[in-house]
């Protein structure tokens, strides 16, 4: 590889670490090498780490990444997992096709910083396919961080299984720079015994465009699951945001949670759908629409803030 070369990765990594710290990840977890993790900037790998229990392979594409991650059967992956994926220019589009198995009875735990701190024009595409073995179990925790233009499309799609005894777990977090455009579709089947709990959590601004859909289908027997959806608008910003949850077995449970506040000229539109087709079933649900607090708005201005600043405070707060 020559010095040309090696210099521009370096300096890649550089950016990319500068926007991982502002995203609020802890960087040096990055070079580590007794800590599993993937570095991606644009169609670049930047830094692969693997440990033992995990198949780790890449391949560049001319827009992204192909990733297929293997955790092996039994192994219990004692440290979280770290990846990066982001697009440092102003331009350009990411595409990340991800396949993600869990065997069974292992565990792991993923935390990932998603960064785009210069968009101004920028598509970022993710599509995956998780499998979540028998007894397994995946935590998923997903923060983004956007920069302040909003010229950002954002579209995850997700296709997730879940096992018998298996558990999937994740958050995802956009409340750091302007959301921009995002389009979130996540679909779930839940085998027999198996516990989902999918927690969203997003503040939109100014012309932000917010579309969630999240779906789980509790197939099995004593499936388990929550959806929890917490969004904040201002500004002229949008919501819409679909929780759909399906009971089709004997003592399946589900709940629909979704609560958003809205400010100035936002528009918000949350639907909890519940369908039961197994008399043993239950799928239940709520939903809230509101503004902030009057009272609490003009506490902190009593201490000296300005009003967007004190509402911005107690936005942050709930979605925290």
């Amino acid at each position: 590889m020559s010095q040309v070369t090696l210099k521009t990765l370096s300096a890649e990594m550089a950016e990319i670490s500068s926007a991982y710290t502002a995203a609020g990840g802890d960087a040096t977890v990055l070079h580590k090498h007794e800590l599993a993790s993937l570095v991606v900037s644009g169609n670049r790998v930047l830094n692969a780490n693997g440990t033992e229990g995990i198949v780790l392979e890449k391949h560049e594409t001319e827009h992204g990444v192909d990733i297929k991650m293997t955790i092996k059967k039994g192994y219990k992956i004692p440290l979280p997992v770290h990846l990066c994926f982001g697009l440092v220019p102003k331009d350009g589009l990411q595409e990340i096709k991800m396949d993600f198995v869990a065997e069974e009875d292992s565990a792991v735990e993923l935390i990932a910083h998603c960064t785009f701190p210069n968009a101004v024009n920028v598509i970022h595409k993710m599509d995956a396919r998780i499998l979540i073995g028998k007894n397994a179990s995946l935590k998923y925790t997903e923060t983004h961080f956007h920069g302040p233009h909003g010229g950002i499309r954002v579209i995850p799609k997700a296709l997730i299984k879940i096992e018998e005894g298996g558990s999937y777990c994740t958050n995802f977090s956009l409340i750091s720079g302007r959301v921009g455009y995002l389009e979130f579709d996540y679909s779930v089947d839940a085998e027999k015994d198996s516990i989902c709990e999918m927690v969203t959590k997003v503040y939109g601004k100014k012309n932000d465009k917010i579309k969630i859909l999240e779906k789980i289908s509790l197939n099995g027997e004593n499936a388990r699951s929550v959806i929890k959806s917490r969004l904040a608008i201002t500004d002229n910003a949008e919501s819409e945001f679909r929780g759909i949850t399906e009971g089709r077995a004997p003592r399946a449970r589900g709940h629909v949670d979704c609560m958003e506040v809205i400010q100035g000229n936002a528009k918000a539109e949350a639907i909890p759908i519940v369908r039961v087709d197994n008399p043993l079933a239950k799928v239940t649900h709520e939903a809230a629409i509101g503004c902030v607090d009057k009272k609490e708005v003009e506490t902190l201005m009593a201490s000296g803030l300005e009003e967007d600043d004190a509402i911005d405070i107690i936005v942050k707060g709930m979605l925290a």
